[in-house]
């Protein structure tokens, strides 16, 4: 049910375009999925996703649990169906929101004390938690819970963490029985290169159909994201998709890909269109300032989203300046579509052998690698 196979592979980089099969359809990678965290892709319907052309979505299971509720979207049908989306799936553990809401969390061995964000009720998220809410949500791809840490963090906290991944992933492994689903294990052990290859290594001997490379894009320096990459590319398993998790800004995802991933998942485009922030061949503007009032030209003259093929730069800055909600769905149509449409011309580039001349034309043109923590 779940096969995986890499097409073509660049032997100067190791730079890969392969095909997933999933229950709900063929996913051709390198992959760029976009997040929908409440089960939709913010400002967009399923059907302008189908039509930027995106393969599958990722939602997240802490906050599907906390509203409105597993067991609703288990009645409904399951998450395909509540959502109208009959593409692909993939959900994340909860192990992010550890991290993310660290304020709020008590994290022991046995698994994390949650307290709520919506109400401040307390919950109890760990392995079996997370596998029992992913399999009634009945996404095509599950994650192992897992313990992502901060940046920067002791050499000791990342040894607890990365022991406490590796015992949660044979725990969700035996919690885990949905044949229709794909669990994917999770590698951690921060910016340690040895901690690294042992997370891996203890990782990739569970024999899981899929692999995610946590803890990485939380704060630290680009160079050393790459740097981790790097030492993951000879350790993770040639046959299986590797995932790198919640990294979405365009130089880091042809960096990614230059490294062997395969999937990429990221709430950056969606956020960054709310704000009148988007995506063009050079880097990226804010469709906001006053140079763009009389600017009669699309976003990226590049781009073929319908953003670009219908509308002007004066146009997206008057919805901003008027409040009119038009101007979030524009621009987030347009980043999300330029990722995407971004990801189909490094598979393109793998598939015809020229990803090298690809990837050195891009950083000659795009300036800019983004935020140092766009989770």
């Amino acid at each position: 049910m779940f096969t995986f196979r890499v097409l073509a592979q660049c032997p100067e980089t190791g730079a890969r375009a392969g095909e997933f099969e999933t229950p709900h359809g063929v996913i051709c990678t390198p992959v760029f999925m976009p997040v929908g965290t409440q089960a939709t892709v913010k400002a967009m319907a399923p059907f302008e996703l189908e039509a930027i052309k995106a393969q599958i979505i990722l939602s997240n299971t802490y906050h599907l649990y906390l509203r409105p509720g597993a067991d609703i979207v288990e009645e409904a049908g399951g998450l395909h169906r509540f959502m109208d989306w009959h593409h692909p799936i993939l959900t994340d553990s909860g192990g992010f929101q550890v991290f993310s809401l660290a304020t709020l969390n008590k994290v022991t061995d046995e698994g994390v004390i949650c307290q709520s964000h919506l109400d401040g009720s307390r919950h109890v998220m760990n392995p079996e938690w997370s596998m029992d809410v992913q399999q009634k949500l009945g996404s095509d791809i599950a994650m192992c819970f897992d313990q992502c840490l901060h940046y920067p963090c002791t050499r000791e906290e990342a040894e607890a963490a990365l022991a406490r991944t590796t015992r949660w992933a044979y725990r969700s492994k035996e919690a885990h029985h949905r044949v229709d689903q794909a669990l994917f294990g999770i590698v951690q052990g921060s910016v340690y290169e040895d901690l690294r290859r042992q997370s891996a290594r203890e990782i990739t001997a569970l024999d899981f159909p899929g692999y995610g490379i946590g803890g990485l894009s939380v704060g630290e320096p680009h160079h050393v994201m790459y740097q981790m990459l790097d030492v993951l590319k000879t350790e993770m398993p040639f046959n299986k998709p590797r995932y790198l998790m919640g990294v979405g800004h365009p130089s880091n995802l042809v960096e990614g890909v230059a490294r062997g991933v395969d999937m990429f998942d990221c709430v950056l485009p969606t956020r960054n269109g709310r704000t009148g922030t988007v995506f063009v061949s050079t880097g990226k503007i804010n469709i906001k300032n006053q140079i763009y009032a009389r600017d009669f030209s699309p976003i990226d003259p590049h781009c073929d989203c319908y953003v670009c093929r219908h509308f002007t730069k004066a146009y997206l800055r008057h919805l901003y300046k008027a409040g009119e909600i038009l101007a979030a769905r524009l621009c987030s149509w347009h980043n999300l579509r330029f990722l995407i449409r971004l990801m189909e011309q490094m598979r393109e580039s793998i598939l015809n052998g020229n990803f090298p001349e690809f990837r050195q034309h891009f950083n000659e043109v795009f300036h800019g690698e983004g935020d140092e923590n766009e989770n």
